[in-house]
């Protein structure tokens, strides 16, 4: 089936630039530096009826509150950046049901969504899938082997994210892919805890995000949910690790990201996945 994507370029409603940044067809990969709401507003324009099998989205958490956390040994600051930053409880959710609306609309009818999430934002993510109609079919814990410790000793340590697959409505008959989930459990039946490492150096060597997911992770949820040739869309890319999964598997993928850092990353890991893959050929 032939996807068109590549229809529009100039300004987002932020007045930033937006423009398709890399392409390739014959992998089906196409990235794109651009507001996400202003970009899945011109791609419902084009495709009214949906055109995604299946779309990863890592929001921002709205934890970049002045506080600190502990990595490799050091204490540093918590804020990610601009972005990251709380706007106050009701224009965050105001946030997620425009986005997620938007998300809505652009599942094909049998199409799935995923959102990662900690305590700061996935309760409004939740609670906008159920206004919105969606149908929550489960939420995953994604559990870290080895979190960083709780500096303060004044809560338990943060070992885990949320992770909540919805349908696009009651009416969606969604994949899942249960024997490969169970062959991949031990034979037995997958639980929605997951334990998984974070991301290792080499999933990091072009660039750091800070609230990358392990690759892992995304092959595990793109082998549950979708099969060859489906076509994925992150519309918070960050560094990319949506795309170099989707090529790994087989699937097409379409990406939103703003920040230049993270595109140049993103860009970087999925021009090496794809040689690797052409080596494989």
């Amino acid at each position: 089936m032939e996807v068109k994507i590549n229809f529009f370029c100039g300004t987002d409603r932020t007045g930033k630039s937006g423009e398709l940044v890399f392409a390739d067809d014959k992998f089906g990969v196409w990235i794109y530096q651009y507001d996400c709401t202003a970009f899945m507003d011109r791609l419902i324009q084009k495709n009214p009826h949906g055109l995604f099998d299946v779309i990863f989205a890592d929001p921002p958490y709205f934890l970049s509150n002045g506080g600190i956390t502990c990595r490799a040994g050091k204490m540093v600051t918590v804020d990610k950046g601009r972005w990251d930053k709380s706007r106050g409880v009701e224009e965050n959710h105001t946030f997620n049901l425009e986005w997620l609306s938007r998300c809505q609309k652009l599942l094909k009818p049998d199409g799935t969504i995923w959102v990662s999430g900690t305590h700061h934002v996935i309760y409004s993510v939740g609670f906008a899938m159920q206004q919105l109609g969606m149908k929550i079919l489960n939420d995953i814990t994604w559990e870290k082997p080895n979190p960083p410790p709780n500096l303060s000793c004044r809560y338990f340590t943060h070992s885990t994210e949320t992770i909540i697959w919805a349908a696009k409505n009651n009416k969606s008959k969604h994949i899942f892919h249960y024997e490969t989930m169970r062959e991949l459990s031990g034979g037995k039946q997958m639980k929605t805890v997951w334990r998984i490492p974070a991301p290792d150096r080499k999933e990091k060597r072009f660039g750091k995000h800070p609230t990358q997911k392990p690759l892992k992770l995304l092959e595990r949820i793109l082998l549950a949910s979708t099969n060859q040739g489906d076509l994925v869309f992150d519309p918070f890319m960050g560094s990319g690790t949506t795309a170099v999964a989707a090529i790994r598997l087989k699937r097409r993928f379409v990406g939103c990201e703003l920040e230049p850092l993270f595109i140049e990353i993103s860009i970087k890991r999925v021009e090496e996945v794809i040689q690797e893959s052409m080596l494989l050929e």
